[in-house]
């Protein structure tokens, strides 16, 4: 809860403001003046995106507020972001990748890497559920959602990505085992520039041409190199440059973001035509993956908290990363829109899950527990 008499007024406001706008929004609704409503539909998420940072159950749920103002934004204004004068903004989907995975770099250390021999049992069925679960989900769907083809490749290609540093952000919230998330999470990432175009050749080729190599070689400058320039920085120089360390954490934020604008302001012809259809798609993959996860822990005899680690782990992609390689391809309007959508429904749902278990922490206690909290 607020914590400030300046906090309290700045939640009022910004509750008056969400209240007054969905009325607005309704009301231009109903006259059948959506077309118009943007500027008050951005006020409202903006509004509410404010206001939920006051409350601790909410404010996992402020910047996924803050990322639909953004979306609807692109998707009433879209001239603003697709060019400036002769400068094509998709140019920078590639460099803020490399950014974001720097910044994920500066968060490892050799220690990420080593906890593989002291849970093997728990890496192995966490990225079993990953990179076979995952794709095959989404070419499942992909088959029956019947999508035309480059967006139906989307969908395989977000279920063939690596696990995202969000998911390490929800396993903590979630009380899961945290040293597991970030292993996962570093050896799904480096194992990415071998499996995701695997995958993408085997299931994407049946919508798309892929190559294979290429993609290999997408991934390895677009995350290998990056992570590698993370990692150095994390040896030498972490905790030397203060500013630096806070800052990787907000550019990553909102390097996000704006990759996630740049795709919907290029794809949204596509994207009204068959956005409801997309949505439920990336809803029930992303469940899904959770749904899985979870259960194929208990089938591997883990404890409750690592169970839910694979479960976040399996159902949270790097959208980030899909987007960056659809931008590669030539393609971000079309296959781009997929990973443009698992963004936001995945913060959703992972902070709904997350918050969920918050409340109901695991009765056992884990013999790595010190390791979790140390990691």
């Amino acid at each position: 809860m607020v914590s400030t008499a300046g906090q309290k007024y700045r939640n009022i406001i910004a509750w008056s403001i969400a209240g007054i706008s969905f009325l607005t929004t309704l009301v231009m609704i109903v006259m059948g003046r959506l077309a118009e409503a943007g500027p008050v539909v951005i006020i409202l998420f903006a509004a509410l995106g404010i206001a939920f940072r006051g409350y601790d159950v909410l404010k996992g749920f402020a910047y996924t507020l803050m990322i639909f103002a953004a979306v609807t934004t692109a998707l009433y204004y879209p001239q603003y972001f697709i060019k400036v004068n002769n400068f094509t903004l998709t140019a920078l989907i590639t460099p803020l990748i490399q950014i974001i995975m720097f910044g994920m770099g500066t968060e490892m250390g050799v220690k990420d890497f080593a906890s593989v021999a002291k849970m093997p049992k728990a890496v192995i069925s966490g990225l079993l559920g990953h990179f076979t679960l995952m794709p095959l989900l989404g070419f499942t769907l992909a088959k029956v959602f019947g999508f035309p083809p480059e967006i139906a490749a989307g969908v395989v290609l977000i279920g063939s990505m690596p696990c995202g540093m969000a998911s390490n952000v929800m396993s903590y919230l979630a009380k899961a085992n945290l040293a597991l998330s970030i292993t996962l999470t570093a050896i799904a990432t480096l194992l990415a520039p071998f499996l995701t175009p695997m995958w993408m050749k085997i299931l994407g080729g049946e919508f798309i041409e892929v190559d294979a190599l290429a993609m290999m070689w997408d991934i390895i400058k677009m995350v290998i190199l990056p992570i590698g320039a993370g990692l150095l920085f994390n040896k030498l120089l972490k905790g030397k440059l203060e500013w630096l360390d806070k800052l990787m954490p907000l550019v990553s934020m909102l390097g996000i973001a704006f990759i996630i604008v740049i795709i919907t302001a290029s794809g949204r012809n596509n994207l009204l035509q068959i956005g409801p259809a997309l949505i439920a798609c990336t809803l029930i993959h992303n469940t899904s993956g959770y749904f899985l996860g979870y259960w194929l822990g208990r089938a591997f005899k883990l404890s409750e908290r690592d169970c839910r680690t694979i479960a976040i782990e399996v159902g949270m992609q790097n959208g980030g990363l899909a987007s960056g390689l659809a931008k590669e391809m030539g393609k971000t309007a079309t296959l781009g829109l997929a990973p443009a959508v698992f963004g936001p429904v995945m913060n959703i749902t992972g902070s709904i899950l997350a918050s969920y278990w918050h409340r109901r922490p695991p009765q056992e206690k884990d013999t790595d527990e010190k390791e979790i909290v140390t990691a």
